[in-house]
């Protein structure tokens, strides 16, 4: 496994994921936290940038012992400057700030960079630049404006770019990471098949005859989730469906008819109007998604005294949750109802994640494994506090029904056109602003509905999709007549990053 580092940069888990598409394991934790670094004995370390500068008072910086492990290092961004700054090298301020595509050449002989084209596109974000190199160090890469875009000692087997390859914007990004993999010496025979059956071997074994309570969505990752317990214990499952009240039009009566064919214990819940009081008054965002998630453990617990002992409460949290919801001195992005929201004392033995190690599309592989149907397996992600986190401002049952109605029509409207296919995520929010408009002869003050469609293959950057205008025009059209209290359609074109894209 290769082990990355974080200094809180934005991309870390971008860092991880390219890693894993090399079939290699790869796990992100704090910088700070060199006990990890101990106890995974990683065949690999990456260094992630950061928006720190080496040489400020408060920065962190990899400890000295970390260069003496003996194994390949990759610092990228602020890891790169770390990693010249601890062994000797000059950091400074750049003359000019570079940020965006910028043109690289490859300048010397490179491991690193081995096979990669002289000169190509690379995605820069950087105010500070590593002047001199230390002692041992050759310079590789330059861009115009950075003289030492990437450097490497090969004997002691440490490298480092200034530029960052994980991005997708890196054109032969992928290329220096399967040099890094080969670098050191990963076998590549990370698979979705042996995560799976190891996963059920050791639920069986960490659980055996204790009884399972699991908070089943009916999306990907809780069905995913749901689907490794019951191979692993049976009929010591129960599947609890809470109905919140802030689910998609119809959404909750299609979940309870598909896992009604399921060979597991399905519970319903219908806990709308209990929700809704929680959230009374409550605007800030990182209130309600820990509202939400408080409350969807104290139904759990509830439905577990009624069904008797329960020991084990199953999650479907997957990797982007546990590193949005912050690690170490990394942003915390947004609390994830399941990571963050989180109440300090939980009425059960332990809480289950099997799937906390992995990202979506990965989830996905592990569905198919399973032999879940592609209508599961391929499900457009719902986010755990629902519709609480598309409205902005105070939720209230009105605002529900009118995003619901309004989300309704925009997906069939896409759908019926056919352009849902290439779709990732796409769905209305209620915006918190109201603006004059005019229907009938007659002046109305209503809410603005915003539209938002993403490509993403991994949901940790994606871009706007760009629907085509008529289909645009059509949804507008119908939810401005059809929604009572809406009168405008906005449509949101801004990427992630510098966006999200869920609106909190």
């Amino acid at each position: 496994m290769i082990l990355v580092m974080d200094f809180g940069g934005q991309y870390n888990q971008l860092i991880a994921r390219r890693v894993r598409e090399n079939n290699v394991y790869c796990e992100v934790h704090a910088a700070t936290n060199f006990d990890k670094v101990r106890e995974l004995k990683p065949e690999g370390i990456i260094l992630t940038g950061g928006p720190q500068s080496v040489y400020a008072t408060d920065s962190s910086l990899p400890p000295a012992e970390l260069f003496k492990l003996g194994v390949p290092i990759l610092g990228i961004c602020y890891g790169a400057q770390a990693m010249a700054y601890v062994l000797g090298g000059t950091v400074k301020p750049a003359r000019v700030s570079e940020y965006g595509k910028t043109d690289v050449e490859v300048v010397g002989a490179s491991r690193l960079l081995n096979g990669v084209e002289k000169k190509s596109v690379a995605w820069m974000s950087h105010t500070d630049r590593i002047f001199d190199v230390p002692a041992g160090f050759a310079v590789t890469a330059a861009s115009r404006d950075c003289p030492i875009a990437a450097m490497e000692d090969t004997t002691r087997n440490f490298y480092a770019v200034q530029f960052h390859p994980e991005v997708v914007h890196t054109v032969e990004g992928k290329k220096i990471f399967s040099n890094f993999v080969d670098i050191c010496g990963c076998a590549r025979d990370w698979k979705m098949s042996s995560f799976v059956a190891d996963t059920v071997a050791r639920l069986k074994a960490k659980i055996s005859g204790g009884k399972v309570l699991c908070a089943l969505s009916g999306g990907v990752d809780s069905s995913v989730a749901a689907a490794l317990l019951s191979k692993a214990v049976g009929k010591n499952l129960t599947c609890v469906f809470v109905d919140h009240g802030l689910l998609r039009k119809d959404e909750a009566s299609q979940v309870a008819e598909v896992f009604s064919g399921f060979d597991l214990n399905f519970i319903k819940v219908d806990a709308g109007e209990r929700f809704l009081n929680k959230l009374r008054g409550v605007v800030e965002p990182e209130r309600k998604r820990k509202i939400i998630g408080e409350e969807f453990i104290r139904v759990f617990e509830e439905v577990s005294k009624q069904i008797g002992a329960v020991d084990y409460l199953v999650q479907g949290t997957i990797y982007p949750d546990v590193i949005e919801s912050g690690l170490g001195k990394a942003a915390v992005i947004k609390s994830h109802h399941n990571v963050g929201g989180l109440p300090d004392f939980v009425d059960f033995k332990e809480i289950v994640e099997p799937l906390r190690m992995l990202f979506k599309d990965e989830v996905r592989q592990a569905g198919r494994e399973l032999g879940l149907p592609e209508q599961i397996v391929n499900r457009q992600p719902f986010p755990g506090p629902g519709l609480g986190i598309r409205i902005i401002g105070e939720v209230t049952a009105e605002k529900v029904a009118l995003v619901q109605d309004a989300d309704a029509i925009y997906r069939e409207e896409v759908a019926r056109a056919g352009v849902d296919k290439d779709l990732a995520q796409y769905f209305a929010a209620l915006t918190n602003m109201r603006s004059v408009g005019v229907m009938g002869d007659g002046r109305t003050y209503d809410y603005a509905i915003a539209l938002r469609a993403v490509l993403t293959s991994d949901f940790m950057t994606a871009e706007a999709a760009q629907i085509p205008w008529d289909v645009l025009s059509r949804a507008a059209n119908r939810i401005v007549n059809e929604v009572k209290g809406v009168n405008r359609v906005l449509y949101d074109c801004t990427s992630k990053p510098p966006a999200t894209i869920e609106f909190e």
